[in-house]
């Protein structure tokens, strides 16, 4: 029996959307071991979220003391160690995040146990997990083979797989903080939020994109005419933002903002790996490039292989005309 153990991500009242990517991969391959799917939620007043991780999950375990209310790797590793050392998963998954970095080498060290980062597929092949991840701006898979362990770690990207249904009605156990006193090293002092800019493009329906392709800075009020026929908000690339061309706030990827637009419009991106993870919950994806072997169109549902400044003011001309 394979058991596969999730650690659950929260932040701020909210439980991550990673989190149920995570417990649907642990799923996937708890079919192919005939394992049981374990999620581990360490917080305070997080009922509501063992609740939620039990349609995902065959078992939930979860810890409910003061010491975890805010996220701490120095108190969450020893925790964590002692519930892996007693319960005796043959895998753990932890969310490639800000969070999870922080927590999953240190604890891959406490358990001297095999650890791979960011995998965007996994698969068990007899007693040992094979694992994909990706290399040189996401230009080539890399498979991942691990020496032979009793338990093996790794961190796995947000958006690597959707979300599935809830399913399940897993039993939700309650047990006692493993930690005993304070987690020495750090404190959490407090939560500084960024600052929103005029468009929070994280709740934007339409969203016109712009990349290292529309060449200067002068020709982002062209790319602004469309996205104002379209009724859509403008974002960008990182090259666009590194360039000056937009604020930090409309940056679209893994280094910005995850958005989750009905219409995503992608106008001189190539579209690494880096920026269309931030884009893997939008509806529909439109891609205009004149680049016909840009990675964008791998991920788009149509796509416009020409020069962006044909091809843009004819389109917000003819969008004019429509409206």
């Amino acid at each position: 029996m394979h058991d596969i153990f999730v650690l659950a991500e929260h932040r701020q009242g909210e439980l991550r959307e990673v989190t149920l990517e995570m417990m649907t991969l642990a799923g996937q391959l708890a079919e192919q071991s005939g394992g049981k799917v374990t999620a581990v939620l360490l917080g305070s007043g997080v009922d509501e979220f063992a609740q939620k991780c039990a349609q995902y999950a065959d078992r939930v375990l979860y810890v409910d003391d003061p010491i975890f209310e805010n996220f701490n790797a120095m108190a969450y590793v020893p925790a964590l160690a002692q519930l892996i050392e007693e319960q005796k998963p043959h895998l753990v998954l932890i969310a490639h995040t800000t969070q999870g970095v922080d927590v999953a080498p240190a604890l891959a060290v406490e358990l001297d146990a095999p650890f791979t980062t960011e995998i965007i597929e996994m698969s068990l092949e007899g007693e040992k997990p094979a694992a994909t991840r990706q290399y040189y701006g996401g230009k080539i898979n890399g498979r991942i083979e691990f020496k032979d362990s009793d338990v093996y770690l790794v961190t796995v990207r947000e958006a690597a797989v959707p979300a599935g249904e809830a399913t399940k009605s897993g039993e939700v156990q309650k047990v006692e903080n493993p930690l005993k006193g304070e987690a020495g090293g750090r404190r959490f002092l407090e939560y500084v939020e960024a600052a929103v800019g005029e468009v929070d493009i994280t709740q934007s329906e339409k969203l016109v994109s712009v990349g290292r392709g529309i060449k200067e800075e002068k020709n982002v009020p062209l790319m602004e005419e469309l996205a104002k026929v379209l009724g859509a908000d403008l974002s960008g690339s990182r090259a666009a933002v590194d360039a000056g061309w937009l604020p930090t706030d409309r940056q679209v990827g893994i280094s910005g903002k995850t958005v989750k637009p009905k219409l995503y419009l992608a106008v001189g991106i190539s579209g690494a790996f880096q920026h269309v993870t931030g884009i893997k919950g939008a509806d529909v994806v439109v891609a205009i490039n004149k680049d016909p072997n840009a990675p964008i169109f791998q991920y788009a549902d149509y796509g416009i292989v020409d020069d962006l400044f044909k091809v843009v003011p004819a389109l917000t001309e003819k969008l004019k005309e429509v409206k």
